[in-house]
């Protein structure tokens, strides 16, 4: 418990979560009903057989075996290695929580065989599919029909002909309601599943708290496995035999990492040259492929190549030159040389066949073909030459590849270095290095490696020699054939010996490894490195060491152990290094590999000869000898730099360089028989002196005499503190063996006992703790270090207790009589002071057996502890043997070890206690094992338990168990850690004692611990100790026999021996205060003081939830869900079990108010309504009824006052998860579920109406947590979980007990599994949830208040269907429903109308699935609806306007929704009604008909829906026509306004939605003016008006208006003053979003009127508010607010269907482009017809549709601008007025009477087109139909007025803008009198002024053409006074230009501005002719 919020007591809710289920599972999956091995067990404290078993498993082996030598080490260390395993295994252990974890295969087993069960989410097609269809739908017509409801004839044939479901039989019958419960239930309870558990998924933690493991089994170590075969290697000249070699180099740590693999692949012919020296090969040296094993790859490794050949006379560079000089391809032109080669090669190997000599080397960067060839998608070939040293092989590396990691500890850094899952790659390496004479060392190599990773190599300017060597390598097999160890072992299998082997090779580690010895293995490596005779007299130069193993000094004492190399015998008597020519102080690359003897004495020594070879016929000349004791070779590993010695005549002998060291020669050894450690050599060598009683011991130079033994003994007891770790791990299992051996038969030495029980214990404690602080990463989750827990459950036994030594001898762990055999004998010897009269135990007569408080037992205890420890019953002195044979008449028997054990544990001390304490679980589990071995080869397992153990041992348990519990509440707060390992090791120890000791003892050491806990928990109130507390019983109750545990002893009577936990349950201390309260108890829960007493485990649990229940805890709710745990029952017989699950659920229920309170979202209020009720629901246990539960362990004492709280204050509650809630609540559903249903039904009917409620909000919330998910959703979470893997910081490599929670990419299969299994689930829990609800109906209909609650029946029964649900469940519940209306018709048709509603909505969309069986039964619950309805009152108006609505609602918010199997559902409903006999006579078949009509026209009306859902514009046109034929349905028509409303708001059409707002708020207005005469209501829909002109639409004023007193009229909740409001402040907020401010003030003077009359001064402040916001933003955004853009659109093409020739007005968001919408338009048009069969008319001329392609769609756009009449432009003043209420829109089109578009100016007209829209804009829609169209066709003269009047209001606004902008003027005024302007004002005065027309028509233009001038040039005067003022000097150049070019045109316009036309200054004319002639000349033409 990390993460314990400390301030408020709340615990992280889903750790409690996971004890919810994980107990409950194991029990209910029936492992325990029937079990005869169970009912033996009853007895708490009976003659029960135990369940421990003894098993002896062979130790599994690799190697087909091998002899060693007989020495006593040697034999200890190989029957360790090969002695079976000793395990203890309990034989339903795997039946407990801790071995029973619902992940694996268990919970796989108990779901096989689970049905499918349909789900419609699962049977809809997947989107892409659904997609196609929609594709197809998009490409037909896209017609609108003329009428606003379609074809009603068409709709009833189409339905007519429709296929009806199948009718259930007996539907229509008159059966009593009690038949069809019954019937109901039948169906309901046949093929139920049985285990509800098995269906819940495994919860998300990592490990349960009660699991343990089973540690891996000990076994060799190996690291990553690497095959490499060596195939072929080739020169380009064949004369002599090559010989080579492999091994890994791991250039960062500088160190060969394994040994040298030596392979052959000369040809036979080749081999031949060197027949005299080898005569004949092994089988074992013709290896070619070996396996390398890396524990720590990195980029740093490296698979070095050495070749050697014969030794030849010259250097190496002369020897290599014909291999670099020569080609294959010129073998016949030198064919001479080459012979002469082949016959000197042949010479020498005759001569010097034995010797060898370097050749040449190359290297692999082994990770950059591992990691190249782990990103090719297939078995590779690379090739590697030269090039790969310049650098392009990069390394890559594949973050793909997951390697298995085969120990705990594996790589460190590089994740990426993985061997095991690279693909095989075949190498083919064509360079060779040759070698430098003087640089073989490793030194240099490491170099050369080094050069070679960087890009500018040495190495590549060097001449290679060509060759051709072709390896493969790959991933090692688990278990290759014909394998050899690197003791030349045969591992298994090795089906034939004849077969060319693989060597497994000996890893180097480059880093030390913690593993145990298995295996026997004593391999000696001489490594020769220098040798320096550079000042030694003589001509030796070709100088070579001879190596040979010797026991003895004569010459033919040479032992054949030396390995032979390749194609050689397997084992010789010598070996040789390699010779460098002419070199006076060589370095050698040599490995010589010796198998050491088991046995070594003083005898054994290596001896190094060194030759000086003559490559001439010369006898060759031994030059120097050193002798090296092997015996020290064995034992120490390391470089030596040694002295050479020279054989003379006198005196014999003479040392080479006077003594100095010149040979250096490095010795490594591979033994698992000699430690190489001092301190253990030592230790292991006196304990087998004492075996064999052999005396003086030597050990080194030190002889040790038999009367300072035991001294020496107890020393290098205690030295092995000091040995170093590697080596203590290696003999670990060993080493502990021996410290076991000697606790318990201490030996006697010189005739006395030496006590070593104290050392042994002290020491092992250490060791202990050392493993367990630096290995840290090998632990599990409680702290238990994985080398160790497998030293204890395999290799651990009982000295003398093998079953293969019946004889108290020599047996299991060595040992002879020279051993004391010390005993605990019930009499004593005083003088050892192990006299008993200080005991720990309560049966001790001298402590009360019942202390009077916790206090004073523990104070007791540790009283008498101290007096003991300090009178010392262990002896440290040593009595004689004889003497003890006096006192007690025979030779005491040896000591157990459970017994020691326990003794030197409690009376440890000081850091010797503290150690054990650290480590207490490996000591519990050391005691555990010992006690069980001991029990079973006793025969005691047959014993009962009572007599098994002598009383002393129990008392030391006692004394354990209390101290060790003092510490956790002692030390809880300072060191957590430990506490919390303490405690689960404590937990777990008693949880093993249960199986074996006395139960009724085994609850006395619980009930120790749980009252000094419980005592300091009361004081201190810590909810870490809570926490601690918790898991302590989590894992005593993860117990296999937790149910026998509880089960009564006798039904009658008490036990014949009672345990303390049941004779204190009747004792003063028990808790129970007074009789009252018992008495109390018993009434509520039916529980019997007997009953409590024998129920011990589940009292405690009880305890715990009783108290966080009691209403004036201050404890955190969510325990509960921990606790449940236990709580729920785990019997899996009938009557036990109904009747626990009763007492539980009374428990439970009360968890009602927590889970309703955090889930209160989802509607009725949780919890009771009243304070009342809150009391009366929450009372139901108290602090003291818990108490009573529990059969009490809680002190007698008074509970201290914090830990109440005030009863007035409130109570704080944990919040709850989804999976606190799922893991509770399915506890709840399996109770419900078991209990006995007139048990439950009788509680039930006591209940009051809150409580029922609140039971009711349960089931509720139970549909919602156990709602099936979904396949989709499963692979959703799957792929979002895979790649998301979380790394853990922190014991990274804690794989071994956390694979559960990697995860991983689930298969198809997998993802399908987990499908069925929730589908299952969702089943069964609603299924339960049912059974639930019709036993409670039946309990309250025949009470009174049925009403209430039936409401609630009825709510769960519709969420349940509203949730996604199997087709099976949907079945029930609907018939569920059906006999709910048939009881109860009343409910529905005047109680709960909005659940009417929901019926009906749920009922409809169910008639639309797509599965057969759920439409049938829906059909038929929705036609019984009708019946039933019409039944009350002939009409069932009610359900037709609730169907009507539902099927609108469906249709504008379901997706996939499918008017198909509606239609077949209504042709089922109508079926019904024309066979429904009984109501033939009456209306009501009639009645149904045109419901089912009507709703079949509604549906046909929404396919086009479906088919536009991609279409804006056309859906909500379409949504629109619905709407309007709704307009004698306002409820009908509200929704689907509403509908539209919410479509625009998704489009951000916020002014159309408050359109749609305002028209429904209109619509309400008009039908409640009807219905209540109100002043301060608005009238009607004409109040509306001044928000939109539009709004009239809705008024009610046609014939067909019904009444809205008319039953199920106007019944929304809309229909109301309240809705009215809501719907007016929904359209305030939209308009204020659009940015139409004077509009929301507008919508608030509906508003305010409404408010003032209710006197709402906190609405009216809110309002008054927003419109100062409102006015405050058009005062702030003047000038920079924008509306919509406005463009004509007109369709044309048969391919449009009825949008042919028809044009709209779109309106756009503001600074819509041209290009933009076209682009929209186009593409979208396109993608339904295809992109080349939609054409964009480009220009805005008229259509002609005769020249168009008919097989095309052509659309054509043009941008239009609002357009008013002169009188409207007074009223239209600001920007607003300008864009709202539009019904007017102008655009222009240049054109010439020739055709063309634009033309001079004197021939260019302008067509002005003012079109008229059917509403005004903004409306509901964002296009709207153009009804009127005028065209205005302009004159040239009349366009040049127009221009210029435009160009002269252009020129006043920029002179006139505040503030100026001189840019904009500039700009204006360059266009103005700028003389290069094109068709400029010069130009056009020009052409229309310098002449008077002659058309006297024209004169009136003429003359205001003229004035337009005066006007311009007067406005350019002022510009340029104005654009004066503002520029700065450096502008004043470009003013005077400008004034000169004014100049110049004013006066060039001069005679043309004052010419005059005379006749218009005489009178002649009157002034209505001119304006007739001027309108006559305006051509109009009309187009209406």
């Amino acid at each position: 418990m990390k993460n314990i919020e400390n301030s408020g007591h709340i615990f992280p809710v889903h750790y409690f979560c996971e004890t919810v289920a994980a107990e409950v599972r194991k029990q209910i999956a029936g492992q325990y009903g029937g079990s005869p091995q169970l009912l033996k067990n009853l007895s708490v404290g009976g003659n029960a057989t135990s369940n421990a078993v003894m098993l002896y498993t062979p130790r599994e082996c690799r190697t087909l075996g091998q002899d060693v030598e007989n020495d006593s080490h040697v034999r200890d260390c190989t029957r360790s290695y090969t002695e079976d395993w000793a395990i203890v295994n309990r034989k339903y252990h795997k039946l407990g929580t801790a071995f029973n974890p619902n992940t694996l295969d268990k919970q796989k087993e108990r779901q096989r065989g689970l049905p499918k069960q349909v789900f419609e989410s699962d049977e809809l097609p997947d989107h892409s599919s659904y997609q196609d269809d929609q594709d197809d739908l998009k490409r037909r017509s896209m017609s609108i029909d003329d009428t606003p409801r379609g074809s009603w004839a068409c709709s009833i044939f189409d339905l007519k002909n429709s296929q009806p479901d199948a009718l259930l039989p007996h539907l229509l019958d008159r059966v009593p309601n009690e038949e069809i419960d019954r019937h109901n239930e039948d169906q309901r309870k046949s093929n139920r599943h049985r285990e509800l558990f098995a269906l819940h998924p495994a919860l998300d933690e990592d490990e349960p708290i009660e699991r343990h493991c089973v540690p891996d089994v000990p076994k060799e170590h190996f690291g990553q496995r690497l095959l490499v075969k060596c195939l072929s290697l080739k020169f380009e000249i064949e004369i002599e035999p090559i010989f080579a070699s492999l091994a890994l180099y791991d250039i960062k740590e500088k160190k060969r990492i394994s040994e040298n693999f030596y392979f052959d692949l000369n040809s036979e012919q080749t081999k031949a040259m060197l027949r005299p020296h080898i005569p004949s090969a092994a089988i074992s040296t013709l290896a070619r492929s070996a396996v390398f094993s890396i524990t720590y790859p990195s980029q740093d490794v490296f698979l070095v190549i050495k070749l050697e050949k014969v030794l030849q006379q010259g250097d190496i560079g002369e020897c290599a030159e014909p291999y670099m000089v020569f080609k294959e391809s010129d073998a016949a032109k030198n064919k001479e040389k080459l012979e002469k080669l082949r016959s000197q090669s042949e010479q020498f190997c005759q001569r010097l066949g034995r010797y060898r000599m370097p050749f040449a080397w190359t290297a692999i960067h082994l990770m950059n073909i591992v990691n190249s060839a782990g990103s090719l998608e297939r078995d590779t070939e690379l090739e590697m030459g030269l090039s790969e040293r310049k650098g392009s092989w990069s390394e890559r590396r594949n973050s793909s590849i997951v390697g298995r990691r085969s120990m705990e500890r594996t790589t460190s850094g590089d994740e990426s270095c993985s061997l095991t899952s690279f693909r095989p790659a075949t190498l083919t390496v064509t360079n060779f290095f040759k070698q430098e004479g003087d640089r073989l060392s490793d030194e240099d190599l490491y170099k050369f490696l080094a050069d070679m990773r960087r890009p500018s190599s040495v190495l590549r300017r060097l001449r290679p020699i060509t060759a051709q060597l072709k390896i493969d390598i790959s991933p090692a097999p688990e278990n290759p054939h014909y394998c050899l160890t690197p003791d030349l072992l045969q591992v298994m299998p090795y089906p034939d010996s004849r077969v060319r082997p693989t060597k497994e090779i000996l890893e180097f580690p480059a880093r030390d490894i913690y593993v145990p010895n298995t295996t026997y293995r004593n391999l000696l490596y001489v490594n020769p490195q220098s040798l320096n005779f550079a000042n030694r007299q003589g001509s030796a130069r070709n100088i070579t060491v001879k190596v040979q193993f010797m026991n003895g000094e004569d010459p033919s004492n040479a032992m054949p152990v030396i390995f032979g190399k390749s194609s050689c015998a397997e084992y010789s008597k010598e070996a040789y290094t390699a010779v460098v020519y002419h070199n006076r102080s060589p370095d050698f690359h040599d490995e010589v590999k010796i198998k050491l003897p088991a046995s070594l004495t003083d005898h054994h020594h290596i001896l190094f000869t060194f030759y000086h070879v003559s490559c001439q016929q010369k006898q060759n000349t031994p030059l120097e000898t050193f002798l090296y004791p092997a015996h020290s070779a064995g034992r120490y590993t390391g470089s030596y730099r040694i002295p050479v010695f020279i054989f003379v005549p006198l005196p014999g002998m003479k040392w080479v360089d006077n003594h100095r060291g010149v040979f250096n020669v490095e010795v490594v050894t591979a033994s698992t028989i000699h430690t190489q450690d001092q301190f253990l050599d030592k230790f292991f060598a006196l304990v087998h002196a004492l075996d064999e009683h052999m005396f003086p011991v030597r050990i080194g130079d030190m002889r040790i005499m038999e009367n300072n033994l035991e001294a020496e003994l107890k020393s290098s007891i205690a030295a092995l503190n000091s040995s170093q770790l590697e080596p203590v791990v290696r003999f670990l299992h060993l080493l502990l063996d021996k410290l076991v051996l000697l606790m318990v038969r201490p030996p006697v030495i010189a005739g006395q006992i030496v006590n070593l029980g104290q050392a042994s214990f002290e020491v092992m404690a250490s060791i202990v703790n050392r493993l367990h602080k630096y290995l840290d990463t090998s632990q599990d989750m409680h702290g238990r270090n994985s080398l160790l827990s497998s030293y204890i459950h395999y290799v651990f036994r009982l000295p003398n207790m093998d079953p293969n030594s019946p004889s108290p001898g020599p047996g299991g762990l060595g040992g002879s009589v020279h051993y004391a055999t010390m005993a605990r004998s019930s009499v004593r010897p005083a003088s050892l002071n192990l006299n008993r009269s200080r005991s720990l135990s309560n049966s001790n007569p001298d402590i009360s057996g019942t202390p009077t408080s916790p206090d004073d037992e523990v104070r007791s205890i540790i009283g008498s502890k101290a007096m003991e420890r300090s009178g010392n019953r262990m002896s440290s002195h040593t009595e004689s043997a004889s003497f003890l044979q006096t006192l007690t008449g025979r030779l005491p028997t040896k000591k157990l070890f459970h017994e020691e054990l326990a003794l030197q544990w409690v009376v440890s001390s000081g850091s010797v206690r503290e150690g054990a304490l650290q480590q207490a679980w490996f000591f519990f589990e050391l005691m555990v094992k010992s006690i069980i071995h001991h029990l079973y080869f006793t025969d005691r397992l047959q014993f009962p338990r009572k007599n098994r153990f002598p009383e002393r041992f129990m008392d030391d348990i006692t004394a354990l168990v209390s101290t060790i519990a003092g510490d956790i509440i002692s030390r809880f707060q300072k060191d957590l850690e430990l506490v919390e390992r303490l405690n689960t090791s404590l937990a777990f120890f008693l949880n093993d004692l249960l199986s074996v000791m006395d139960r009724g003892f085994v609850f006395s050491l619980i009930k120790t611990y749980w009252k000094q806990v419980s005592t300091k928990l009361y004081a201190l109130q810590n909810p870490t100790l809570e926490s601690l507390r918790l898991d302590f019983l989590r894992i005593i109750c993860s117990h296999e026999h937790y149910v026998t545990l509880n089960l009564p002893f006798s039904l009658l009577t008490p036990p014949a021996s009672p345990s303390p936990s049941v004779s204190s349950a009747t004792s003063q201390s028990s808790g129970f205060s007074t009789q009252v309260q018992d008495q109390k108890i018993a009434n509520m829960f039916e529980l019997s003081v007997p009953f409590r007493e024998q129920h011990y485990l589940a009292g405690l649990v009880l305890t715990e939830l009783a108290v966080i229940l009691d209403p004036e805890a201050d404890g955190s709710v969510p325990w509960c869900v921990n606790v449940l745990d236990d709580c729920v029952p785990k019997q899996q017989q009938p009557p036990p079990k109904a009747m626990t699950a009763f007492i539980v659920f009374r428990l439970l229920f009360n968890l009602s108010f927590t889970i309703t309170e955090s889930h209160n979202q989802w509607g009725r209020p949780g919890g009771p309504g009243t304070e009342e009720q809150e009391a009366e629901g929450n009372s139901m246990i108290s602090q003291t009824v818990a108490m009573a539960i529990a059969g009490t362990s809680v002190p007698q004492m008074s509970r201290p006052s914090s830990f109440l709280l005030n009863p007035q204050a409130t109570r704080q509650h944990g919040s709850f998860s989804a999976e606190s809630s799922r893991s509770l609540l399915i506890c709840l559903l399996w109770v419900l579920k078991n209990a006995d249903e007139m048990v439950l039904q009788k509680w039930f009917t006591d209940l009051s109406v809150s409580q029922l409620n609140r039971l009711l909000d349960l089931l509720y919330l139970c549909a919602s947590c156990f709602e099936y998910k979904g396949k989709k959703a499963f692979e959703r979470m799957n792929s979002s979980a895979f790649g998301s893997q979380e790394n853990l910081r922190w014991r990274k490599d804690m794989t071994h007990w956390r694979q559960t929670s990697e995860k991983m990419d689930k298969t198809r299969a997998e993802l399908e599994h987990e499908a069925i299994i929730d589908g299952n689930l969702a089943t069964e829990a609603n299924l339960i949830i049912l059974d639930t609800l019709e036993i409670i109906v039946q309990t309250v209909s025949v009470t009174e208040s049925k009403e209430s609650i039936l409401g609630g029946v009825l709510k769960v029964l519709l969420h349940s269907m509203a949730c996604n649900q199997s087709a099976l469940y949907l079945q029930h519940c609907f018939a569920t429903q059906r006999a709910l209306v048939s009881k109860f018709p009343e409910l529905l048709f005047e109680e709960e109308t909005e659940q009417c509603a929901d019926l009906c909505l749920r009922l409809l969309r169910n008639c639309s699935s797509s599965i057969s069986t759920i439409r049938a039964h829906a059909s038929a619950s929705l036609y019984l609806l009708m019946r039933q309805n019409f039944e009350i009152g002939n009409n069932f108006a009610r359900v037709k306007m609730q169907v009507t609505m539902s099927l609108s609602s469906l249709v504008g918010t379901s997706q996939n929704f499918n008017e198909e199997f509606l239609r077949r559902s209504l042709k089922t409903i109508l079926t019904y009604a024309e066979e429904d006999l009984e109501l033939r006579e009456t209306t009501f078949s009639d009645q149904v008909q045109d419901l089912v009509f009507n709703l079949h026209m509604i549906l046909s009306d929404t396919v086009k829906m479906k088919e536009h859902q991609e279409d804006p514009e056309m859906l909500i046109d379409l949504m629109y026509r619905i709407a309007k034929g709704y307009q004698t349905s306002p409820d009908l028509r509200l929704t689907w306004l509403q509908n539209m409303a919410g479509k625009h708001s998704e489009r951000t059409n916020h002014a159309e939605a408050a359109q749609c707002l305002v028209h429904s708020a209109a619509l309400v207005a008009e039908y409640l003016s009807m219905l209540e005469d109100r002043k301060y209501l608005p009238v009607g829909c004409v109040t509306f008006q001044n928000i939109s002109s539009n709004v009239l639409e809705e008024s009610a004023v046609s014939d067909d208006v019904v009444s809205p007193d008319e039953e199920g009229i106007c019944s929304g909740k809309y229909f109301t003053e309240a809705g009215l409001v809501g719907l007016l402040e929904q359209a305030a907020a939209s308009f204020s979003m659009a940015g139409m401010y004077e509009a929301v003030n507008e919508v608030y003077k509906v508003l305010i009127p409404i408010h003032e009359a209710n006197r709402d001064a906190k609405k009216l402040a809110t309002i008054h508010g927003k419109l100062q916001e409102a006015f405050g933003k058009i005062v702030l955004q003047d000038g920079k607010r924008m509306f919509g853009t406005y463009f004509r659109v007109g369709f044309y093409g048969s391919k449009l269907g009825d949008l042919d020739e028809q044009e709209f007005v779109y309106k756009e968001p503001a600074i819509t482009k041209l290009a933009e919408i076209s682009h929209r338009l186009e593409s979208f048009y396109g993608e339904r017809f295809g992109e080349d069969q939609v054409e964009v008319i480009k220009d805005s001329n008229p259509v002609d549709k005769c020249k168009l392609d008919p097989n095309k769609a052509f659309i054509q756009i043009t941008y239009v601008e609002p357009y008013f009449d002169t009188y409207e432009m007074k009223d239209r003043i600001t920007y607003f007025d300008k864009n709202y209420n539009l019904r007017r829109f102008v655009y222009c089109t240049p054109f010439t009477l020739d055709g063309r578009a634009h033309g001079d100016l004197h021939e260019q007209f302008k067509r002005k087109t003012i079109l008229t829209t059917s509403h005004a804009f903004p409306y509901i829609k964002t296009r709207i139909n153009i009804i009127h169209k005028e065209e205005i066709i302009s004159t040239p003269i009349e366009v040049a007025i127009e221009d210029m009047q435009k160009k002269t209001q252009e020129l006043a606004f920029a002179t006139h803008q505040d503030p100026s902008d001189a840019k904009m003027l500039q700009m204006v005024l360059q266009g103005s009198v700028g003389t290069t302007v094109n068709q400029g004002p010069l130009e056009v005065a020009q052409v229309f002024l310098s002449e008077i027309p002659s058309d006297p028509k024209l004169y009136r233009h003429h003359n205001k053409l003229r004035l337009c001038f005066k006007d311009f040039t007067k406005r350019c005067e002022d510009a340029l006074r104005k654009n004066k003022s503002l520029i700065g000097p450096d502008q004043k150049e470009y003013q005077r230009e400008l004034e000169r070019n004014y100049h110049r045109l004013k006066e060039a316009l001069q005679p043309l501005i004052n010419r005059k036309i005379p006749q218009l200054y005489k009178p002649v004319l009157q002034v209505n002719s001119h304006r007739d002639s001027f309108s006559r000349m305006s051509l109009r033409k009309l187009d209406v």
